[in-house]
């Protein structure tokens, strides 16, 4: 299994889906950004601004990163998990 080293701090939690097929939403704001060690599977897609990451109970986070896209594709295509 593969790590990646990154400041995150939690941004929102989609728990899931409502009878209507609603998201099931929870912001979370204001915590500090901490550094993790990821597992680059968890990882769904990365933006300017967010990782989207698999969480558990089926769950997915968006997390706030630091260091910017251009970065985090460097960093991901050093270390040879970046195709093109």
């Amino acid at each position: 299994m593969k790590f990646i080293s990154v400041r995150v701090r939690s941004a929102i939690v989609m728990h899931g889906y409502t009878d209507d097929n609603q998201e099931v939403v929870e912001e979370i704001r204001d915590e500090a950004f901490v550094e993790k060690l990821v597992a680059v599977d968890r990882i769904q897609s990365v933006s300017e601004k967010y990782l989207l990451v698999t969480s558990s109970h089926g769950r997915v986070m968006y997390w706030e990163y630091e260091g910017g896209f251009a970065a985090m594709k460097s960093r991901l295509a050093a270390a040879g998990l970046l195709i093109g």
